[in-house]
């Protein structure tokens, strides 16, 4: 059967320092964002998931948004080489945590950057961001990873956001969806499915029609409800406050065979 294992990462004590691209808008609780990661684990597991805890890396701020260090298809890890340099010693402990569970390794190389944020896997095809954090040549290298193992990989321009996935995620049935003003080209997309709430833009997939969403995004998480989909709501409030969305939080494995 396929896997439904999560990969998670313990917030560092440092969170308040990481990396934005838009001032803070009110001071973190690092204490309060513990907390809200405890949960956010708590609800995978309620829904099937094995969490899945990385070597914390408390010298790193960023270092809970686990999802940017690999992009994994089918049985294969590309380790990510951050666009934010000082991002980048964060991917050992994820370099370890893949290989144990018996994915093949592979690495970004300078000068290409890859942000795991910026690839949205929809199906087979991987919609990547190329923009601030992705260069030119980080999407080549993840073309020569994954097109060889039958993804298809489309570039998408982003200029507004510092990832693709601050701007869109999908649903199960494959409908893309996002805030619109933030998303540069819609219309890249064969369906697009726009949300009232910036933070409403990004679901997890938990299995079923079921739907893991930042509390913050009521409006949103109803409107998706109206169409059949069973959201299920978490306080991100603190991660907020640095960006972070519900999928920043794990990596997904469902394509490693136990």
């Amino acid at each position: 059967m396929p896997s439904k294992k999560a990969l998670v990462r313990r917030p560092s004590p440092r969170l308040a320092e990481g990396v934005v691209t838009r001032p803070a808008r009110a001071a973190l609780d690092v204490a309060r964002a513990v907390e809200q990661w405890e949960a956010y684990g708590e609800a995978l597991r309620a829904h099937g998931w094995q969490t899945l805890e990385v070597e914390p890396a408390d010298h790193c701020p960023d270092a809970a948004f686990v999802e940017d260090t690999v992009v994994v298809f089918r049985n294969v890890a590309l380790i990510a080489r951050p666009g934010t340099a000082s991002r980048r010693p964060e991917t050992a402990g994820v370099e370890e945590a893949v290989a144990r569970l018996g994915a093949s390794v592979n690495w970004v190389w300078e000068p290409g950057t890859l942000d795991g944020g910026d690839v949205l896997k929809v199906g087979d095809t991987l919609y990547v961001g190329r923009g601030g954090r992705t260069n030119a040549a980080g999407v080549r290298q993840l073309r020569a990873t994954f097109e060889p193992l039958g993804a298809r990989v489309v570039a998408v321009p982003v200029k507004r956001v510092h990832h693709l996935k601050s701007a869109v995620t999908a649903l199960p049935d494959g409908t893309v969806i996002g805030y619109e003003p933030l998303v540069d080209t819609p219309g890249l997309f064969p369906g697009f499915l726009p949300v009232p709430e910036e933070s409403g833009a990004q679901v997890l997939l938990l299995g079923g029609d079921r739907l893991l969403m930042a509390a913050s995004a009521p409006r949103s998480a109803d409107l998706l409800a109206d169409l059949g989909w069973e959201p299920v709501l978490v306080d991100l409030g603190e991660f907020e406050k640095r960006e972070g969305r519900v999928t920043c939080l794990s990596v997904r494995l469902r394509e490693l065979y136990d």
